[in-house]
């Protein structure tokens, strides 16, 4: 054949279809989380004026989030099956209900955009229907078991499987099946998690459209809790933050885009999802230090999370920003054939 035939045949030749794996996103760190109140945020400076900085920041209503771009949102969810437990002090009734509540640290910082882990996710989900063309959104918990009480706060209760069983029940309340892409979707007829994950057996990008799949951000011990004795993730609804030799291994938070550089690039190409961050604590957009941000949009990592979507005016023009008609981009470390940045969502 030719060469210019040839050359035409390839141009012509039909791509693979992308996976849900093949793209990068922008997300929030602690999503929910309003700012605390002034005379709070003054008694914690004259106290400890690097946990008061670390703690100055908040984010915009989830749905102005989501419309800015952002396709990862984090929420702390502490458990409380009785209702109650974290109303000390507070005149909101909804700490009185029963079920997980959504708050950074109870009885310290405590203003939150949604008191109910439902109204979050009703909230999201509002916004998901009206958007059913979106790239899967990443939704990553913290189930907050902090002691508390010793620095003025609420002793958060603790986890269980119990706990874990309510919480996957309180999220499928709210989520239907066809909003969900769980570890069983993923594993399928593979032996294990892990074994679906190195055989790319992600959804496509087509399928994945409309959904969310959930993180679990724990270290070993409280992620093995919730794992229980199940091979993989059998019937669960969270992916969870484990090492790559996991039979449950599908997902992994490296928060360190400098330092763990490699291991993302590493876990990108064998077909982990990641989750990396381009600011932590305040200190990048005090000084408007953007080499973290670079190195995070370049790691690979598929979902890019800061407290900065848009500039804080108290301290610098710092943020991450995220191209109006493109959301979403092509991972730059899969580099998947075919892939066009303003195609990978569909317009509303």
């Amino acid at each position: 054949m030719p060469a210019t035939l040839f050359a035409l045949a390839l141009a012509a030749a039909p791509t693979a279809p992308l996976k849900m794996n093949d793209i990068t996103a922008v997300g929030t760190h602690n999503s929910y989380k309003l700012p605390m109140p002034a005379e709070t945020m003054d008694a914690l400076r004259k106290a400890d004026p690097r946990a008061a900085d670390a703690l100055d920041y908040s984010h915009r209503p989830l749905a102005e989030q989501l419309d800015r771009g952002a396709r990862q949102l984090e929420i702390d969810v502490n458990y409380d099956p009785a209702g109650g437990h974290y109303a000390k002090g507070s005149d909101n009734p909804d700490l009185l209900k029963p079920g997980f509540k959504v708050l950074h640290i109870p009885g310290i910082d405590n203003a939150t955009q949604c008191t109910l882990l439902t109204q979050c996710l009703r909230s999201i989900k509002a916004w998901s229907d009206a958007h059913p063309g979106h790239v899967p959104i990443l939704l990553m918990f913290n189930a907050k078991d902090a002691k508390n009480g010793r620095a003025g706060g609420i002793d958060a209760l603790p986890y269980d499987e119990t706990a874990y069983d309510a919480l996957d029940a309180e999220i499928r309340s709210v989520l239907p099946p066809d909003k969900l892409i769980v570890p069983d979707d993923v594993q399928g007829d593979y032996p294990t998690l892990r074994d679906a994950v190195l055989a790319n057996n992600w959804p496509t990008l087509e399928e994945a459209r409309g959904r969310f799949l959930f993180a679990l951000d724990e270290p070993p011990a409280k992620v093995a809790v919730y794992r229980g004795k199940r091979k993989s993730l059998e019937g669960r609804v969270f992916f969870i933050n484990t090492d790559e030799a996991s039979p449950a291994a599908a997902y992994l938070t490296l928060n360190d885009p400098v330092a763990d550089r490699a291991r993302i690039a590493a876990a990108v190409k064998a077909g982990y999802l990641v989750r990396t961050r381009a600011d932590a604590d305040t200190a990048e957009a005090r000084t408007n230090a953007t080499g973290r941000r670079q190195a995070a949009l370049a790691s690979g990592a598929h979902y890019v999370s800061t407290d900065y979507l848009w500039p804080d005016p108290r301290l610098s023009g710092y943020h991450v920003p995220v191209r109006a008609d493109a959301p979403a981009r092509c991972n730059p470390v899969r580099r998947p054939a075919g892939c066009i940045d303003t195609r990978l969502e569909a317009p509303r």
